[in-house]
Parts: structure tokens; C-alpha cells; sequence
């Protein structure tokens, strides 16, 4: 009898682990995400046609060219000119259709996405079909699909990580949906956490991960210390963004003050609302705190700090403390939801802030003060330059930086053959060649030059036009 009644508790247990896991896919490639990502890369939309990943973005242009004139495709173009459809409004259109892009749930105004509508999602659903069985799409995924095994199973480390029992521990309820990882191949650096409400009112919540990085072959590399904190990131959404939702009218004044003044920053990050603002930084405080309760390294979990404050949600410290008093009191606030009105009164405190709040952190960021070989929007720049010296108001990490171009395009970022820190730290040095008569701008972002205290520059826009052959140097 004891034997038996020890066998029904392992059974037991074994059912419940089964269960939780089962409310957690591990990650595979989704042929419905490649569809949409194919589709408005091929409309030309930009967050959809990076080329990192160029093996693979090589066979989608190889096997999709014929096809880049279907009328799916200038559909998608007219969507995105005229209501903005992009970003995660495409992702939530792929989860919203079945394997046959059939919709899954009926269309309305806010399904799949508001940016659709139900006329233009229904329409362009129809489009969909047409092009998947004209373009030869199911062929194409299934000549490609040891290409996607190989990419999940280079994720697998990173899912292998993750503390999934850690969210019903600090939110204080049990997942009521599914997650569902999904590695995006063809969606480049970007990453999407759509849902969807089926019929039966299941949930179904994903993790759709895009790829920075590949290795010396040109395959897919998903770092552990780079990716665990992005997927930490997207299961947060699912326990946070409905807090917000049900509080917005608490949180309207605060969340659009806030929002009055960092509204630019967040715009550019496609988080176009207050509310979204307020979920993400949420969301974001939410992954610090699993770092402190996983043990990163005081290092780690201030370096993710300062990234958050330094992409606009500068109250991100102040934020990070009122997750650590909610989990000093789980007994009088057993879950997230009980502790709401407490952090609506911490938002409120933060939009009275929010101004001082800039002024300081921005205080803290070193800047750039001076050039040598150049200056900043000369016009007559003598295109026998060799160097340029960027000087730094303080001691720099010294351990990277990050140049891109500007609004002109790449034809107008200079060529640059070396760069280097000097002994000092405080000034980097780029070796350059320069065409005469031609305008010239580069963008040194922020995140890849850090001063020894871990602040970021912030974004700095060089530019300038050389002269003739033999004009005076600046």
C-alpha cells in the first residue's frame, strides 16, 4: 500500500510537471512568421529587410524575386504607407492564421492588430493565400527546413536556461496560457511579443526572436548572456501588459506626462504610447529584478540599468526598488495585481520627476567636445584627410564603439580603415579616405562608447562636405 501510494505521488507529480511544460513550446521556426516577414520584405519595409543572416535572406530573394509584384505585396506596401502596419502588427497578423493562412479567429477592428482593420486584414488574408500557393512558398519552406532546425537547436542553450517557475513565484499566479518560442530568421535584430485570444478563450502568448549575430560559417549564433535577458523580457509581457490595461485610467495623467517628455525616445523604439511606454518599463524592471533574483552580478544587473535609463525610461532605478518592496511584501500583497495601486502612485511620483530625472542621468553621460582634422558641419573639408580625432569629456571603457549612417544613407558614411582609443582613453581616432565634393555623415551611437562608470554617449551626429582637390583642411 505504501509502494502504491508512493507511485500515485510520483505520478502526480510527473502530471503536473507535464503540465506546466506544456504551457511552454520550446523554440522552432514558424513557417506562418517567415511568410509575413517575406512578404514585407519584399514590399520593402525596413525593419523586415535586414541582411545579417544573408545565407538565408540570399534564398528568399533567389526563390521570391518572380514574385515580388503580386499583389499581396503592394497591398502590404499600402498598409504599412497609409496605417502604419509594421513591427508587431505583422507578427500579430502571422499568429492570427492557421498553417493554410486561414484566420484563426474572426477579423475586427482590433484583430488581428488595430493598425489593420477588419477590412484591410480581411483582404489582405485573401492576398496571402494566393501568393503562398503561387509563390511556391511550401516548397520553399521545406527545402529550408534543416536550415531552421539548425538555427532552434543553436537557441536551445538559451531556453535550456531560462527559470520558467520563477514567474508564478514573483507574479504570484499561474500562467493561464501557452507560451510559444519562435526563432525568426528572416526578421533580423527584431524581436515581437504578440497574443492571441482563440475562440475556446485560450491564450496563446509569443516569443518571436529575431538574430544579430552570425559565426565565421555565416550560421546563427544566439549568445546565453545576450538572449536570456531578451526572452525574460518577452514572457513578461504576458503577466504585465493586462496590469496596465486594467489601470489606465489611473495611470493616464502620469503615463502621458512622462510620455510629454520622453516621448521622442520612445517613438523612435516603435512604442508610440504612454501606455505601451508604462508596460515596457515595467517589463523591463521585471528582468532586472530576475537578474538580482538569479544572481548576476551587481556589474550585470547596474549595466542593464543604465541601458534602460539610457533609452529613455530614466526612473528605471526608482522602479526597480518598488519591485523589491512589492517582493518584501507578498504577505499583505500576494500578487503583482494586489500591488497595483502602489505603483500608480509610484508613477505618479515619477511624472512629477520626470524632468529632474533627465537633467540627471543625462548629467552623467560623457560627450564629445572637440574634433581634430575636422569640425562638425564644415563645408569645405579637404578631402586629403587622413585622420580624425574625436576628443571625450572624461575617461572612456575603452572596450568598443559603434558607427553607423545617418539619414543621408550609406553612400554618405565615410570610409573609415581603423579605428583606435588613445593611451589616455579620452579621444578615439579614425583613420579615413575622403572623395572631394561630397557630403559626408556618420552617427556615433550612444551604447557602443560607455564611460568607466558604465553611462552611454548619447547619439552624436557628425557631418560635413569636402571641398575641391587641394581646398584648405579645416
Amino acid at each position: 500500500m505504501k509502494r502504491y501510494f508512493l507511485f500515485l505521488l510520483i505520478m502526480a507529480a510527473g502530471l503536473q510537471l507535464f503540465a506546466q511544460e506544456g504551457m511552454i513550446k520550446p523554440p522552432g521556426v514558424d513557417e506562418r512568421v517567415e511568410l509575413l516577414s517575406i512578404v514585407f520584405r519584399l514590399a520593402g519595409v525596413h525593419e523586415y529587410n535586414d541582411t545579417i543572416y544573408n545565407a538565408y535572406t540570399n534564398l528568399i530573394k533567389t526563390h521570391y524575386e518572380p514574385f515580388k509584384d503580386h499583389p499581396a505585396i503592394d497591398f502590404a506596401r499600402q498598409v504599412r504607407e497609409y496605417n502604419g502596419v509594421g513591427y508587431d502588427a505583422v507578427m500579430f497578423m502571422a499568429i492570427h492564421l492557421d498553417k493554410d493562412m486561414n484566420p484563426r479567429v474572426p477579423f475586427n477592428d482590433s484583430v488581428p492588430e488595430r493598425r489593420w482593420g477588419k477590412e484591410d486584414a480581411e483582404k489582405f488574408a485573401v492576398l496571402l493565400r494566393d501568393f503562398y500557393e503561387k509563390s511556391g512558398s511550401r516548397t520553399f519552406f521545406e527545402n529550408n527546413r534543416d536550415l531552421y532546425a539548425q538555427t532552434s537547436d543553436r537557441f536551445l542553450p538559451v531556453y535550456e536556461k531560462m527559470d520558467f517557475d520563477w514567474y508564478k513565484a514573483f507574479y504570484g499566479k499561474d500562467p493561464d496560457e501557452q507560451f510559444i518560442i519562435v526563432n525568426a530568421p528572416g526578421n533580423g535584430v527584431n524581436n515581437y511579443g504578440p497574443q492571441i485570444r482563440l475562440s475556446d478563450n485560450r491564450r496563446e502568448v509569443y516569443a518571436i526572436i529575431g538574430l544579430w549575430k552570425t559565426d565565421e560559417m555565416g550560421i546563427p549564433v544566439f549568445p546565453v548572456d545576450q538572449y536570456l535577458s531578451l526572452l525574460v523580457h518577452e514572457f513578461n509581457h504576458s503577466f504585465i501588459n493586462y496590469l496596465v490595461d486594467n489601470n489606465r485610467e489611473q495611470l493616464a495623467q502620469s503615463g502621458e506626462k512622462i510620455f510629454g517628455i520622453t516621448g521622442g525616445m520612445m517613438k523612435q523604439q516603435a512604442y508610440g504610447t504612454w501606455h505601451t511606454m508604462l508596460k515596457e518599463s515595467l517589463v523591463r524592471a521585471a528582468v532586472i529584478k530576475y537578474m538580482k533574483d538569479h544572481n548576476f552580478t551587481p556589474g550585470e544587473v547596474a549595466n542593464e540599468t543604465i541601458t534602460q535609463m539610457a533609452r529613455g525610461f530614466y526612473w528605471m532605478e526608482d522602479l526597480v526598488k518598488e519591485l523589491d518592496c512589492y517582493a518584501r511584501q507578498r504577505d499583505t500583497c500576494p500578487t503583482l495585481e494586489s500591488y497595483m495601486p502602489r505603483l500608480v502612485l509610484a508613477f505618479e511620483e515619477y511624472a512629477r520627476n520626470i524632468e529632474l530625472y533627465k537633467e540627471t542621468f543625462d548629467a552623467k553621460r560623457p560627450r564629445i567636445v572637440s574634433f581634430e582634422g575636422i569640425s562638425n558641419g564644415a563645408q569645405n573639408v579637404d578631402p586629403a584627410t587622413q585622420t580624425i580625432t574625436v576628443h571625450f569629456d572624461r575617461e572612456m571603457a575603452g572596450n568598443g564603439y559603434s558607427l553607423t549612417y545617418g539619414k543621408k544613407g550609406p553612400n554618405h558614411f565615410p570610409k573609415v580603415n581603423n579605428i583606435r582609443y588613445a593611451d589616455d582613453k579620452r579621444s578615439i581616432i579614425m583613420d579615413v579616405q575622403l572623395e572631394p565634393g561630397k557630403e559626408y555623415e556618420m552617427v556615433f551611437l550612444g551604447m557602443g562608447f560607455k564611460s568607466t562608470d558604465g553611462y552611454p554617449l548619447e547619439n552624436y551626429t557628425l557631418s560635413f562636405i569636402t571641398g575641391k582637390e587641394g581646398a584648405e583642411k579645416e
